[in-house]
């Protein structure tokens, strides 16, 4: 379990201080949107890559947040635990959290899978179809603004994104259950 822990907090820690960075990035599009507006030039993909870049940072920076405790929690009693009962409500928060981050990376499969213009209800067969070369990308969706970009970039981000979180509150979990046996992380 150490090892995973190891492995996976690493990973996390990593992409999660690249990915902080990526404000900057979002900034400097609303900036010249900004700016192009003001010359009576405006831009048209601003709205839509800040947007995006939002997306990318949100999802790939959930992991980090969840590794370094950042993320909003009701400390008015949790505080005053001890460190077993903390780690008995964590691993039952970790295990709610795992059900819902799976649900939504089918959700986020599937809709990578629409994306590059499969309509079937197989989003995974679809996927290892790619890969093994049996299955061919259709029509691939794109953004109803005047821009028109692919949206499979930024699904595939997310689904990158959930399932680094899924990692994470795995990580977490085991975390929990090394606490609850007492040992030190």
């Amino acid at each position: 379990m150490r090892g995973y822990i190891g492995l996976v907090d690493r990973l996390n820690h990593g992409i999660g201080r690249v990915i902080m960075y990526g404000i900057f990035c979002m900034m400097a599009v609303l900036l010249w949107s900004t700016i192009s507006k003001f010359s009576d030039q405006p831009s048209l993909w601003t709205l839509e890559a800040a947007q995006f870049a939002m997306i990318a940072y949100f999802f790939l920076g959930g992991p980090y947040a969840i590794q370094t405790g950042s993320h909003v929690r009701m400390d008015l009693f949790y505080e005053n635990w001890s460190v077993k009962r903390k780690a008995a409500t964590d691993a039952v928060m970790v295990l709610c959290l795992i059900a819902y981050l799976v649900v939504l990376l089918w959700g986020g499969l599937s809709s990578t899978a629409y994306s590059l213009g499969y309509w079937g209800s197989e989003p995974v067969s679809f996927f290892v179809g790619l890969m093994t070369g049996e299955s061919e990308v259709g029509t691939m969706e794109r953004s109803r603004t005047i821009w028109r970009p692919y949206l499979w970039p930024i699904k595939v981000v997310m689904c990158l994104g959930i399932t680094l979180m899924l990692l994470q509150a795995a990580s977490e979990l085991a975390k929990d259950i090394l606490r609850l046996r007492g040992e030190d992380i």
